[in-house]
């Protein structure tokens, strides 16, 4: 069954992958007609259904095999994060009937359940502190309100790739390929964690951790950093050029470092082949959006992401943490970064609905909300050592 499961993964993948070249189709302009357009959009949706149906198989199918909710590591939490952010965009087709918003949609869900395939992907029982009816309720409810959240990021995104100007090279045009370019480090987390995989590099560490305790750690690429007093064990392999103190997790951070360093790589070949911003190059896809409606669908969904962000993210959570640990909060990365979205798109709300930040102040709020949600999905779960690094 657990097989079976996986399967069903890839399928959502290659069925997500193939909606994406349809919906894209549908927006074409050249050489295809309106009733074409429609045609490969419908076509497109139907096949993004097929593939939330086989991720939502996935779920249950990984749910009956574990005997508890498959939110409990990272490789758990952001695939199904990825399957809500399909079914946040399916829902807000089925309202706006706007294929544009898969196209952008589609690349980022198909890069996070990427992401997450690159995390251990075994069925384990779960430690005494997630052994809890909180754990689905939590963790369930925080990932929905972020996948409603991503919406924004998303229309937001569509709004500023047809309204900056490139060819000022303006300092919004500037920050709106920094954009770009942290969508391409993500994906040389993927191509570096599966290049070193495939080559069966290994390096294994004795260290200190956090608690002065040792430990091992197996390092899956070549170690930049190293582990708090770390000796290496393996012969053969790269020596690390810093040594990480116990706070921060060594390993992470250097698979942080590896995806700069890739991702870095992979944006210069992109900006040599296209011999311009990749930001400009996308505009011409957009030049027929509704600016208002990528507008009005940005705000919507913070206003439906928001409270479902602060029901999971905050409330929950702190009931959960008074059960679990006898008291409501603490100062630990992940309560902080969560404290931390919550009052950015509280500000969000506050701008918009008092000072009337509409339009392009809007979009740009969208985008840095996200930033701030995937900070937390890489960054703090990678690097900051915590309660909560279960991955």
């Amino acid at each position: 069954m657990a097989e079976w499961s996986s399967n069903l993964l890839y399928i959502a993948f290659i069925m997500y992958l193939v909606a994406t070249l349809f919906l894209g189709g549908s927006i074409r302009q050249k050489n295809t007609t309106e009733t074409n357009q429609r045609k490969w959009g419908l076509i497109g949706i139907v096949i993004t259904i097929i593939g939330f149906a086989a991720q939502l198989g996935f779920f249950f199918l990984r749910w009956a095999v574990a005997g508890h909710a498959p939110v409990s590591n990272l490789f758990e939490y952001t695939t199904f994060f990825g399957m809500t952010l399909v079914g946040a965009f399916i829902i807000i087709y089925f309202i706006y009937r706007k294929t544009i918003l898969g196209v952008v949609a589609l690349p980022i869900a198909l890069l996070i359940i990427a992401y997450a395939s690159m995390f251990p992907k075994d069925i384990n029982p779960l430690i005494p502190a997630l052994q809890s009816d909180w754990l689905k309720i939590h963790v369930t409810t925080v990932a929905a309100g972020e996948a409603i959240l991503a919406i924004s990021f998303v229309a937001g995104l569509i709004y500023l790739l047809k309204s900056v100007d490139h060819v000022k090279g303006s300092r919004q045009s500037f920050w709106l390929e920094t954009v770009m370019y942290g969508i391409i480090v993500v994906l040389g987390f993927i191509v570096a964690s599966t290049g070193f995989t495939l080559s069966n590099y290994e390096a294994t560490f004795n260290y200190v951790n956090q608690q002065g305790q040792e430990a091992v750690s197996e390092y899956t690429l070549p170690a930049i950093v190293g582990p708090n007093e770390g000796v290496l064990v393996t012969k053969g392999v790269m020596q690390p050029l810093a040594e990480m103190p116990g706070l921060i997790n060594a390993k992470k951070l250097n698979t942080v470092i590896w995806s700069f360093i890739i991702g870095t790589v992979l944006y210069a070949i992109l900006r040599l082949v296209f011999r311009k911003r990749i930001a400009a190059k996308l505009q011409p896809a957009v030049k027929n959006v509704n600016l208002d409606l990528m507008d009005e669908i940005g705000y919507r969904s913070v206003l439906i992401g928001f409270p479902v962000f602060t029901l999971g993210g905050l409330i929950f959570a702190m009931i959960w943490a008074q059960i679990a640990w006898t008291r409501f909060w603490g100062w630990d990365p992940k309560e902080v970064w969560a404290l931390i979205t919550f009052l950015f798109y509280a500000a969000f709300l506050h701008l918009r609905l008092s000072k009337g930040w509409h339009g392009e102040k809007s979009a740009w709020l969208a985008v840095i909300g996200f930033v701030i949600i995937m900070f937390n999905l890489v960054a703090v779960n990678l690097i900051i050592a915590g309660l909560h690094s279960y991955a």
